[in-house]
C-alpha cells in the first residue's frame, strides 16, 4: 500500500446536517427555520398567513391602511416610527416619504431591534431615509434636533410584537414553557417571576385587576403567592392560573382559562416594564414632537392604555394643542379580524396638532 503523507492532505471538514425534528410539521420554536426565514420561504409564509395565523418570528402590521390614511405621509417630510417592533408599520411608510423625506423609528428591544433594522436595510433603505435609535418612545424628545425640531407624523403601536409572543426564551406566552421574564429589555429591570417572589397577595391582585380587567384577580393572586413551586416559568403561572380559576369553577373551560392567562400575562408585562407611565410621559410630550399641523396616531390593546390615549387627544383639544381629534377609535376590519386573530382588540386614535404653541 501507498505511504500516504497526512501532512500534505486538507482534510475537509465533517459535512454537518441540518438538525432534524420529530413529526412532520416543528412545535418548538427555534426549530421552525422556514418562518424564521420569510425571504427564503416566502411560499410558505404566505401559506401560514393565508390560513389566519402568523408565522413565527414574523410580525403582522395591524391597521396599515386606516393609519396611513391618518397620517397621510407625503414626499419629504419627516415622520416617527416610535415603536419599530419587526418594521411592518415602517415599510409601508417608507416609500410614501420618498424621495427626501426621512423617517425615523424607535424601540427599546435590543433583540429585536437590530432584526428590523437590517431588514429594512436590505430593502434599500440607507441611513439618509431610515433612522434607527434604541430608545423608549417615552424620551422621542430627543430625536427633535435630528428631525429638524419636530415630526410631520408619528405613529405609536402600544402592542407586544408577535417575535416576543412566539419566542418562549422571552416569557410572554403561556403557549410554551419558558422563563418568565416578560422585560421588552431584558437587560434592564426586574423579570416577572422576581415581582412575584417579592409582591403581597394584595398588591398582586390589584394589578391583575387594574392592568389587566382580571374579574378574578383575588383568586389568581393567591393561587399563584400559595403555589407549592415557585412561580419561575410561564408553565407554573400558567398552572397556578388554573388553580384560582377552580377556586370559582371547579372545571373552568377553555375559553374561560384561556381569557385569563392572557389577561394575567397582559397584566404582568405592563407592570414588569412600567408601560402605562411611560405611556404618560409620551403623551404629555407628544404636542412638543409635532409639527403644526403634525398628525398623531396611536394603536393601543388595552382598555387603560385607550382610556389615557383618549383623556390626552381630549385635553388637547379643549386646550387648542389639537385642532382635531378621532371622536371614537378605529378598529380592524371584519376582514382583518378575521385573517389576523392578534388585531381583534386594537383601538386606533388619532390628533392632528394645532398652531398653538405646546405648553
Amino acid at each position: 500500500m501507498a505511504n500516504i503523507d497526512y501532512a500534505m492532505t486538507e482534510e475537509k471538514p465533517p459535512h454537518k446536517r441540518r438538525v432534524r425534528y420529530s413529526g412532520r410539521n416543528p412545535r418548538r420554536f427555534e426549530e421552525k427555520y422556514k418562518e424564521l426565514d420569510p425571504a427564503k420561504y416566502a411560499g410558505q409564509i404566505e401559506h401560514i398567513i393565508a390560513k389566519g395565523q402568523t408565522p413565527a418570528g414574523t410580525h403582522r402590521p395591524i391597521c396599515v391602511d386606516e393609519i396611513l390614511s391618518i397620517l397621510d405621509p407625503k414626499p419629504g417630510e419627516v415622520c416617527l416610527d416610535a415603536t419599530l417592533g419587526y418594521g411592518g408599520h415602517s415599510e409601508k411608510l417608507l416609500p410614501k416619504l420618498l424621495p427626501g423625506g426621512k423617517l425615523f423609528a424607535t424601540d427599546v428591544d435590543p433583540l429585536e431591534l437590530p432584526r428590523a433594522e437590517a431588514r429594512l436595510r436590505a430593502l434599500g433603505y440607507g441611513p439618509d431615509v431610515f433612522v434607527a435609535r434604541k430608545i423608549n418612545f417615552a424620551g422621542v424628545i430627543g430625536l427633535l434636533p435630528e428631525a429638524g425640531g419636530g415630526f410631520d407624523c408619528i405613529l405609536a403601536d402600544l402592542g407586544v410584537s408577535s417575535m416576543q409572543l412566539d419566542n418562549p426564551a422571552r416569557g410572554f406566552t403561556y403557549k410554551a414553557d419558558g422563563p418568565l421574564d416578560l422585560r421588552l429589555n431584558p437587560g434592564r429591570g426586574k423579570p416577572a417571576a422576581e415581582l412575584l417572589k417579592g409582591i403581597s397577595a394584595e398588591a398582586l391582585e390589584k394589578i391583575l385587576f387594574e392592568y389587566g380587567d382580571e374579574p378574578q384577580a383575588r383568586e389568581i393572586a393567591r393561587a399563584i403567592k400559595a403555589a407549592l413551586l415557585p412561580v419561575t416559568t410561564t408553565a407554573r403561572l400558567a398552572a397556578a392560573v388554573s388553580e384560582g380559576l377552580k377556586e370559582l369553577y371547579p372545571q373552568p373551560g377553555e375559553a374561560l382559562l384561556k381569557k385569563a392567562l392572557q389577561r394575567t400575562f397582559m397584566a404582568l408585562r405592563i407592570a414588569v416594564n412600567e408601560e402605562l407611565s411611560v405611556l404618560d410621559r409620551f403623551l404629555e410630550i407628544l404636542p412638543w414632537c409635532l409639527k403644526p399641523g403634525g398628525r398623531a396616531a396611536i394603536l393601543s390593546f388595552h382598555s387603560g392604555e385607550d382610556r389615557r390615549v383618549k383623556k390626552a387627544f381630549a385635553r388637547g383639544l379643549e386646550e387648542g394643542i389639537y385642532s382635531r381629534t378621532a371622536p371614537s377609535p378605529l378598529r380592524p376590519s371584519p376582514q382583518e379580524r378575521r385573517g389576523n386573530p392578534r388585531s381583534a382588540c386594537a383601538k386606533l386614535r388619532w390628533a392632528v396638532r394645532s398652531d398653538k404653541p405646546a405648553q
